[in-house]
């Protein structure tokens, strides 16, 4: 049960609407998420910004859709495993195998594996990660401006997971069961 709704953009006024606006120019609807994120501006702007911000990251948009789904799998985000799911099959055109990997935080590339495990790693230590956990994934040939980005991602991803699953939105795209995760 949603227990925050979901606004409806039709009836909506103010910035909320100007960013329902901008939100369906861009994917053609206004998902549950962000209707219920409309409730107040701030956040909805909040994530519309920050998720914008890493559009252009340098990890790339393919690795930010597999974190997506390592953090939406670790959080037990069934909104965003969903959501996921199926932008990283229509919009990303990640295959199948790779979709189903990366809610496991598994991937079959080395390099693309050890930014999903250090995402789950985030998560598990509360964000207070060592120094050795870093040199993983900087050894497995990432920057520090990439390993920054994968932090930003499981951050942006932890926010809407704990958003989704705090006020029950109601899943608007194909639903996928949640794995459990594998151990890190």
């Amino acid at each position: 049960m949603q227990r925050i709704a979901a606004l409806n953009p039709d009836t909506t006024s103010g910035k909320s609407k100007e960013l329902f606006n901008a939100v369906e120019a861009k994917l053609g609807i206004v998902p549950n998420m962000m209707r219920t994120m409309g409730n107040s501006p701030a956040v909805l702007n909040g994530y519309l910004s920050f998720s914008g911000a890493l559009g252009s990251s340098a990890i790339g948009a393919k690795l930010g859709e597999l974190i997506a789904l390592t953090v939406a799998n670790t959080n037990g985000c069934e909104y965003c495993n969903a959501a996921h799911s199926y932008i990283g099959e229509k919009l990303i055109k990640l295959d199948s195998e790779s979709i189903a990997a990366a809610r496991e935080g598994k991937a079959s590339d080395p390099k693309t594996e050890a930014a999903l495990k250090f995402s789950r790693t985030l998560i598990e230590k509360k964000g207070k990660v060592s120094y050795d956990d870093i040199l993983v994934v900087k050894d497995a040939g990432f920057s520090d401006a990439e390993v920054t980005e994968i932090i930003a991602h499981t951050a942006l991803n932890i926010f809407t997971n704990y958003f989704n699953n705090a006020t029950g939105v109601v899943v608007d795209f194909p639903q996928v069961a949640l794995v459990e995760a594998a151990e890190v």
